[in-house]
């Protein structure tokens, strides 16, 4: 009896590291075990399943949508992803994506958008083509730049207009501003 009630005692102790250390002086120094085969092996299969999804992920974009995306992304210079239209945006972050272009000029000649509500595969299919996973998206010069917290971060610290200035996409300055008045 005495015997089974020490080997109970000792599984305990090694499932619970805080009760040995409190129990036993010399527990307390005993350095904790080397990661065991199977908790190495373990990682590594975590590891192959996540790959496995994220390559299971990119196969749901079908090659169709994918060159839909691509011939739209590649439709202007400055390209929106969004809920709704310019006009009539759906939701506040394409609102505000929307108006943070506006105040930074860009040219509506070099600017295409679209809505992504009115078809679900480009709506799903953005996110994946990106690995973004929120909506508007914004492209410059086929590159992708980042949602609204992106625009607004880079509207607020000037990188924004460098960025849209370096692409010359925005719109020209009209002469009575460019050009000193005449007297």
């Amino acid at each position: 009896m005495f015997s089974g009630s020490l080997l109970s005692r000792n599984l305990l102790l090694r499932q619970l590291p805080s009760a040995a250390s409190a129990a036993s002086p010399a527990l307390r120094t005993a350095r904790p075990a080397p990661p065991s085969l199977i908790s190495a092996a373990t990682a590594q299969l975590r590891q192959w399943q996540q790959q496995q999804f994220q390559q299971q992920q990119r196969r749901f974009l079908s090659d169709q949508t994918r060159r839909a995306i691509d011939q739209a992304v590649g439709s202007a210079p400055v390209v929106l992803f969004m809920k709704g239209t310019p006009e009539t945006p759906q939701c506040g972050f394409s609102r505000a994506s929307v108006q943070i272009l506006g105040l930074q000029g860009v040219d509506p000649a070099k600017f295409a958008a679209f809505n992504v509500l009115e078809d679900a595969d480009l709506r799903s299919g953005i996110k994946e083509y990106s690995d973004w996973p929120t909506i508007p998206q914004l492209y410059i010069n086929k590159e992708f730049v980042g949602g609204c917290d992106i625009l607004v971060s880079m509207h607020q610290n000037g990188e924004l207009a460098k960025l849209l200035e370096e692409k010359k996409v925005l719109a020209a300055a009209e002469a009575s501003e460019s050009e000193p008045a005449k007297e």
